[in-house]
């Protein structure tokens, strides 16, 4: 980090273990995020006098090039919390979630779902078993009475519209799961 670490008790006495404890926590943070500028975590307990149980609220506010994070555990949604441990584990563990999604989304490392190739079929064999697919590209590409998903060969039709899985096959492209688009067909 590049501004030193603050830690603010609210509301209750300091607490040497906890402050450790919060610096320990604090400085592994780093693994997730090489460029934290700066974390400021505020341990608060309750204003309310002669309450049992109190719920500690923990919020951690972390600094990084182009954000922050903000993770705020408040008292009211977790009754775990009246370990105040408990609650810096959790308001720690939150932090370092947001850290990592921000990193992921840093580095281009999201999920991205591609669309698989469509094309439409051009022609059936149905005594040899097998059809073609012609691409949106007009390439052909093979594929067998097996690769149908969810429907049945002998109800497909010239000219449907299908999505598939694509792979090298021994004569060239081949099509692997077959879904028609856009029908619902029953098999059998």
């Amino acid at each position: 980090m590049q501004i030193p670490l603050q830690i603010t008790f609210r509301h209750m006495e300091t607490s040497e273990a906890l402050e450790a404890k919060i610096r320990e926590k604090a400085s592994s943070l780093d693994r997730f995020a090489d460029h934290i500028m700066s974390c400021r975590v505020t341990v608060e307990a309750p204003h309310q006098h002669n309450q049992q149980g109190k719920l500690f609220n923990i919020k951690i506010d972390i600094t990084i090039p182009g954000g922050e994070i903000i993770a705020d555990r408040h008292p009211d949604k977790h009754q775990a919390h009246e370990d105040v441990y408990v609650a810096l584990r959790d308001a720690f563990n939150a932090a370092r979630r947001q850290l990592e999604d921000y990193v992921r989304k840093q580095r281009g490392k999201v999920k991205k779902h591609e669309v698989p190739p469509h094309g439409r079929i051009k022609q059936l064999f149905p005594v040899e078993d097998y059809g073609l697919i012609e691409t949106a590209d007009g390439r052909e590409v093979y594929f067998h009475r097996n690769s149908i998903i969810e429907t049945d060969f002998d109800k497909l039709e010239e000219g449907d519209s299908v999505h598939f899985s694509e792979e090298a096959g021994v004569d060239g492209p081949q099509a692997s799961s077959v879904h028609l688009e856009g029908k619902h067909h029953v098999t059998g």
